[in-house]
């Protein structure tokens, strides 16, 4: 089995929030991963980012994906926590992927659209979002997939870190010649600083490298 890290993008004016972040075009919205958006709940929390709050509060008033909202936490400069209620006009992604056997590790907004990371037992499990989207006229994009199962049968001894850069680095074309991407591009994937990137990647490579090439019997140092 093949497990899979994918980063999706979709879009449309019922998917919740969308009408509050496209009044306040400012704001930058994030699920609270350690609260879980399961739609059982009642209540779904995310981090949100304004430059004028009271305007993305005027825009949740007008959304009809919400009900009630309540600014539970207010961490400044125009950041606070929120716990939202769903109306039923609602598009809800998450129990799509859950049916998939799927799970939302993130979803914050770019704009008017939606930047998902989902991960997924097997890449054929996303078939239920796509046919989803498609029978809601939702616009969805797959932005990368990263597969774990062949680097993680490796006894190289890599880091989860090191996996993780390595394959998005290869995913993004990072080793192609001419190279596809920077290190830049790559770090930024990471949410990581560039140095931090090279490191991963230099150690990741060597521990390939002397998993693979040399024997037991030389030293790797």
């Amino acid at each position: 089995m093949t497990d899979i890290k994918a980063v999706i993008r979709v879009e449309h004016p019922d998917i919740v929030l969308t009408g509050a972040v496209t009044y306040d075009r400012s704001s930058k919205v994030k699920s609270v991963s350690e609260a879980g958006t399961d739609p059982t709940s009642g209540k779904f929390f995310y981090h949100v980012e304004s430059s004028d709050l009271l305007r993305f509060e005027d825009g949740l008033r007008n959304d009809g994906t919400i009900g009630e909202f309540e600014r539970v936490v207010e961490t400044g400069d125009g950041k606070a926590i929120y716990s939202f209620e769903y109306t039923d006009e609602a598009k809800i992604l998450t129990p799509v992927i859950s049916a998939a056997n799927g799970v939302i590790l993130d979803m914050e907004n770019d704009g008017s659209a939606w930047i998902l990371t989902v991960w997924a037992p097997e890449r054929t499990d996303l078939v239920r979002l796509w046919d989803y989207a498609r029978q809601n006229d939702i616009d969805i994009d797959l932005l990368r997939v990263n597969e774990y199962a062949s680097l993680g049968k490796t006894d190289a001894g890599l880091t989860d870190s090191q996996r993780e850069a390595l394959l998005v680095a290869f995913e993004r074309g990072y080793f192609e010649e001419p190279r596809n991407a920077t290190l830049g591009e790559v770090a930024a994937d990471l949410d990581i600083s560039q140095p931090a990137a090279s490191g991963l990647l230099r150690r990741g490579i060597r521990r390939l490298i002397v998993s693979s090439l040399i024997d037991d019997s030389e030293n790797p140092d």
